[in-house]
């Protein structure tokens, strides 16, 4: 068991306003009698919404299924990464301490135990980079983890996403986002039984957006200070005010601007230690080796780009939490 140096505070949806960063302690899984519910956020557009594949393998709109989840889980050098994605009966295992409440653009609530499945599309034969983030999570919290998703495709953060204190009118997705969240915490009771009675702690917040940006005027040039206001009207939204947030960089976009401004938040010398950049272009595969080859804007569907993405935006928050993190 590892035990932290720092004083943790933990922050209470009560109103309860601590200037801390809240620690996860990186405590045995499995501990029981827990009364607080770690809350993380996710928000972004497309690819946060998930659009990797899962078994869907029609040799012309899926290219066979190369770089589905159900190929690389066949595949020697992929399948000790993934095997804990999948039961020995062959079914897609379930998390019995993570858990994901999504509202998708179109459709019914998506909500239960952390799975495949919480992607923008019905059914279960996508998902998002929520599944590994977490299951980072909840291998390192001795507390159930619960992943917000509001997310929706084709937002800008210039326009859609644009917070209140960046000036201009309020873009209809932030909006929407903190309805959203607030929706959410207010039904955890009703929508997850097995957690009613604890106490949900916003924890953590990630972000996985950009594309948009890159096609609307001003929006590149003003995209890190546009994102910084956005942390700070969330953290006064909820009362936390320093909010651990991770960005995940656009890495299948060919923009370095678009990068450059993703990366400067995490250096800016009022939020260093609460925010981190995790690169992402290194998770980019071949069109001829993903099942959807004429969509690089949403990393041709292969499943090793959103578990990769997935896995190491998870590790940076559970780094950034534990103490471990370099971007102190």
């Amino acid at each position: 068991m590892t035990t932290l140096n720092s004083t943790m505070v933990t922050i209470f949806l009560t109103g309860l306003l601590s200037g801390m960063t809240f620690l996860m302690p990186l405590t045995s899984h499995g501990e029981e009698n827990s009364d607080v519910i770690r809350v993380f956020l996710l928000a972004g557009q497309s690819n946060m919404e998930g659009h990797a594949v899962v078994d869907l393998d029609h040799e012309e709109h899926y290219n066979g299924g190369r770089g589905t989840l159900v190929k690389l889980l066949e595949d020697p050098k992929w399948e000790p990464r993934l095997s804990h994605l999948r039961d020995k009966d062959g079914s897609w295992s379930a998390r019995d301490d993570v858990f994901v409440r999504y509202r998708p653009e179109r459709g019914p609530l998506k909500k239960g135990p952390l799975s495949i499945g919480f992607a923008v599309h019905e059914g279960k034969h996508h998902f998002g980079p929520e599944l590994q983030i977490g299951h980072r999570l909840g291998q390192a919290s001795k507390d159930p983890v619960l992943l917000i998703k509001t997310c929706w495709g084709g937002r800008s953060l210039h326009v859609d996403f644009r917070p209140p204190s960046a000036g201009g009118e309020t873009g209809p997705a932030f909006k929407q986002m903190i309805r959203e969240i607030r929706d959410a915490l207010s039904n955890i009771d009703k929508d997850f039984p097995q957690l009613a009675g604890k106490k949900p702690v916003i924890s953590g917040f990630f972000w996985f957006q950009g594309w948009n940006d890159m096609y609307q005027d001003g929006a590149l040039e003003n995209y890190s200070q546009n994102f910084l206001h956005l942390v700070e009207d969330l953290r006064s939204e909820f009362k936390v005010r320093r909010l651990p947030v991770i960005i995940g960089q656009t890495g299948n976009a060919d923009n370095t601007q678009l990068h450059a401004a993703q990366e400067a938040p995490s250096k800016s010398k009022k939020h260093l230690g609460t925010i981190v950049y995790v690169p992402t272009r290194q998770f980019r595969y071949k069109p001829e080796d993903s099942p959807n080859q004429g969509h690089g804007h949403h990393w041709f569907g292969h499943a090793g780009s959103y578990f990769e993405v997935g896995d190491a935006m998870g590790k940076a928050m559970v780094d950034l939490l534990s103490g471990k993190s370099s971007n102190r």
